[in-house]
């Protein structure tokens, strides 16, 4: 009885002080990791309840038509297509680097529409939360060319890069739908190689033995994803990037390649086009609004068995990146939650 009314102190007394000392450095250690676990899980969590309450919302977006000053309700990823292609750019603080690559982007889309009675287009710029001037920029196009052609929408506060392209995506009125950079860095022509591998990869997939759900079922109601890529660029790249950029990068790859699988070479390269259908499934599901949303793309198109290819395209680095160097903890941070939030049932993937 009397051993049991022994302290921890009256313990500790008895023990070297070194070794006590030890011990209450190792309950502190276990007492912050349990504590960093606890919070992180509940990120996860928190994450996973916000997706389930998107899902499920009824949207009250609007367009804004600058020359009439009316609302133009948004359209919804289920709706019927009203385009044959839509081009999502995600703008923050983007006011300088916007107006040229936007210039370039609608020539090549009238001329093409010109030439061909088929196409006809939209593009979508989504403004996030941007303090410069960049949605007075993108109305200007509006007004130039009209809202069934230029359309802004504008999501009040900064989410991050993902969120911007799901909101684009799932408003977009597209057959194809292509999701490009505010700065320009990939050439707008380069979407005719991913539209043909879209085509290619969409024939193969009707003309495959699996049942088909209608007769009529048109070419891109096939789920196809096309990743632009610039992994042919790599040698150049590691020849001009100092040795701890090249460093952390390789890291970073490599970590991608834990969290997602190979298949893809360049997750990160903002040149991207989907099918409506593949779209429909795969942004309605994703869960992260920052840097890591390209790999959740590659995840999630991997679990819902949605075909992807990759693409070799025109790329210029241009002046103003908003990467810095930490946003590679950011972006492995995401990747971990990835890897937690789906590989432990925390996430589901709606079909």
């Amino acid at each position: 009885m009397a051993a049991a009314g022994w302290t921890f102190s009256s313990v500790a007394d008895l023990l070297p002080a070194s070794l006590s000392l030890t011990l209450l450095l190792a309950s502190l250690v276990v007492v912050l990791v349990l504590g960093a676990a606890a919070v992180f899980f509940e990120h996860i969590r928190k994450i996973g309840c916000t997706h389930s309450l998107e899902r499920t919302a009824v949207s009250a977006a609007f367009f804004e038509d600058p020359n009439s000053l009316n609302k133009v309700p948004c359209p919804s990823i289920y709706d019927p297509a009203e385009k044959y292609i839509s081009l999502i750019i995600p703008a923050y603080n983007e006011e300088h680097r916007l107006p040229e690559a936007l210039t370039e982007t609608l020539n090549y889309l009238k001329q093409r529409s010109a030439a061909e009675k088929s196409f006809t287009y939209e593009v979508l710029i989504v403004d996030d939360g941007s303090t410069d001037h960049t949605s007075k920029v993108a109305f200007e196009f509006v007004r130039r060319h009209k809202i069934d052609n230029v359309r802004v929408l504008l999501l009040g506060r900064n989410h991050g890069k993902g969120e911007a392209v799901r909101k684009g995506m799932l408003h977009s009125r597209g057959e194809l739908l292509l999701m490009l950079d505010a700065d320009g860095a990939t050439k707008v022509t380069d979407l005719e190689k991913l539209e043909a591998q879209v085509c290619a990869l969409a024939k193969k997939a009707k003309s495959s033995p699996a049942p088909s759900t209608s007769p009529s079922q048109r070419l891109f109601d096939a789920e196809i994803a096309v990743f632009g890529s610039r992994a042919h660029l790599e040698k150049q790249a590691l020849a001009t990037r100092k040795w701890y950029r090249n460093f952390l990068m390789k890291g970073f790859h490599l970590v991608v390649l834990l969290t997602a699988g190979p298949g893809i070479r360049d997750t990160q390269c903002g040149f991207k086009m989907f099918t409506r259908a593949a779209a429909r499934k795969l942004f309605t599901n994703i869960r992260l609004k920052r840097w890591c949303f390209d790999v959740e793309l590659v995840y999630l198109c991997k679990h819902l068995r949605i075909p992807m290819a990759e693409v070799s395209v025109n790329w210029t680095e241009i002046p103003g990146s908003k990467v810095r160097m930490t946003s590679i903890l950011h972006m492995v941070f995401e990747l971990l939650l990835i890897k937690v939030g789906y590989g432990l049932g925390i996430w589901k993937i709606y079909s």
